[in-house]
């Protein structure tokens, strides 16, 4: 791979994978509608500590997720079982295709497992060049090896490439760390100081707001 490609990397739950409506159907299905938003809650509060110490594969971290949000029986491992169903978002196809037209090479930096990314991109529909998931690298985000390890794989210059995702914690947090050039999808029309090189509210607009980087020759 080349220095003088151009490189996107993606963030998958949340970005491109509707994470949150597929976190939710599971947990209606577990403990009902009327506590589902209440659960979705709780589990955005117990997913980092699992996640902290880089061990657990993310089916791990759902299924212990699920106990601890007091399920029971076989319905421990329905979130974890569920994921390779959750739908990608309907602008993401669109977007991703009109990057490749452009040249631009994709990668997703996700905090999860070879098989559910795999599925994940079959959802998807687009061809991903490199994919780097968190039961490998044994790091979530965010960690930052995610990104040691996509500049380390691609030699991928810094000044031609841009993260792409939707959280604030897991992404857009480390990668102005990194002094990275991120753009935020603000899907929840969320409001945040942290710095970010570009803020769009989904998708539809990425492939021309990347286009001015090409453009302007970095």
């Amino acid at each position: 791979m080349s220095s003088t490609e151009y490189w996107a990397t993606f963030d998958c739950y949340g970005t491109l994978i509707d994470w949150n409506g597929g976190i939710r159907r599971a947990l209606a299905g577990a403990f009902g509608e009327a506590h589902a938003d209440e659960q979705l809650r709780r589990f955005h509060e117990i997913e980092p500590a699992l996640q902290k110490d880089g061990r657990r594969s993310y089916r791990e971290v759902l299924t212990e997720a699920m106990r601890e949000l007091g399920a029971e029986g076989d319905r421990v491992t329905s979130l974890a079982e569920s994921l390779p169903a959750w739908s990608a978002f309907p602008d993401v196809r669109p977007a991703l295709e009109a990057l490749r037209a452009e040249g631009w090479r994709l990668a997703i930096l996700s905090n999860t497992d070879r098989d559910y990314i795999d599925a994940s991109i079959r959802q998807i529909g687009v061809p991903i060049d490199l994919a780097i998931v968190a039961s490998e690298i044994g790091s979530y985000k965010p960690a930052t090896r995610h990104w040691t390890e996509f500049f380390a794989r691609t030699g991928a210059d810094p000044v031609r490439h841009v993260h792409v995702a939707a959280s604030l914690f897991h992404d857009i947090a480390p990668a102005a760390g990194l002094a990275l050039r991120a753009a935020w999808i603000n899907r929840l029309g969320e409001r945040s100081p942290l710095p970010r090189w570009r803020e769009l509210p989904d998708l539809t607009d990425l492939a021309a707001t990347l286009s001015s980087l090409r453009a302007a020759g970095s």
